[in-house]
């Protein structure tokens, strides 16, 4: 583990997993502590890790400010980590609500930003969440699995607003594979995550989609933005969105997979991360990308 200081004084924890140039790594959940991205289906086979814990998770510091946990207010700690590794422009993979941070990072220092990725991003910053039609929606393309007769009238109350719905039956829809990996995996998440902070990261006063569109748009850096196919938050469609928002981005779809890709097909996601990580020229448009198993 090593640490940088944000500038406020908060100290940060990071991990350097695999070998390669580096690559920045930015957790959801939302404020989820970067255990749960593991070594991303073998993504340290090509690239190293730079997993960031934000503050007031994983083993870094709990802020003397509270509301320093909002979203924008954590895009510093992301550049004093730049500035920790001593890299000039960082590639960055943000997963989740982390794609958040990573747009309003990319806002900010657009120049600090070689490339992005964002894997299953729902677009909080650009005003845009997941609705409740979407997510049923995605649900029911599980039809076929054998617990869906079981889990899909729970997830139904989770999304009705009910106050104890069964989680574990509800987890299964965020797995393109629910089995004893995907049910490890979500076992942990009450551990990993700093419920309290939840709702100021996602402070809607941390957000203005008019201003971040404008800015993003002069943003040169290369953006994949993948989805999942059965994921319900973001749907393809919406992630698609994300994509539009940048001039040079591509939409990826990875077939069969939720909200955690890597661990669905993590061969198909490795491939996928790397040949965008590794692409000699930035694209020359915004494309879709549908690859097939």
């Amino acid at each position: 583990m090593s640490t940088c200081t944000a500038p406020d004084g908060t100290e940060l924890a990071y991990r350097l997993r695999g070998e390669g140039d580096p690559l920045v790594v930015l957790p959801g959940g939302p404020m989820r502590a970067s255990a749960y991205l593991g070594d991303l289906g073998g993504l340290t086979a090509h690239r190293r890790l730079i997993l960031l814990d934000l503050r007031g998770t994983g083993d870094s510091a709990v802020p003397a400010d509270p509301a320093t946990y909002r979203c924008d207010r954590q895009v510093d700690d992301v550049e004093a980590l730049r500035v920790r590794l001593g890299l000039e422009r960082i590639d960055v993979l943000a997963h989740s609500a982390g794609g958040s941070l990573a747009l309003l990072y990319a806002a900010r220092y657009p120049h600090r930003v070689s490339r992005l990725a964002l894997i299953t991003a729902n677009p909080w910053a650009l005003g845009r969440t997941a609705t409740p039609e979407e997510r049923l929606a995605a649900a029911r393309l599980r039809v076929d699995e054998p617990w869906f007769a079981a889990a899909f009238p729970a997830f139904e109350a989770w999304l009705a607003g009910e106050d104890e719905p069964d989680w574990t039956a509800v987890a299964a829809f965020f797995y393109g594979r629910w089995d004893d990996a995907a049910r490890a995996h979500d076992a942990a998440a009450d551990e990993q995550t700093n419920a309290e902070a939840e709702g100021a990261f996602l402070d809607p006063d941390a957000f203005d989609p008019p201003a971040l569109r404008t800015a993003l748009a002069d943003v040169t850096a290369p953006v994949l933005v993948l989805a999942g196919e059965v994921d319900g938050g973001p749907r393809p469609e919406v992630a698609r969105l994300v994509a539009d928002a940048f001039p040079n981005a591509e939409l990826a779809v990875q077939p069969g997979a939720g909200h955690y890709p890597w661990l669905d097909d993590p061969e198909w996601f490795v491939r996928r991360v790397v040949a965008f990580l590794a692409a000699d020229q930035p694209f020359s448009a915004t494309a879709t990308s549908r690859a097939h198993r």
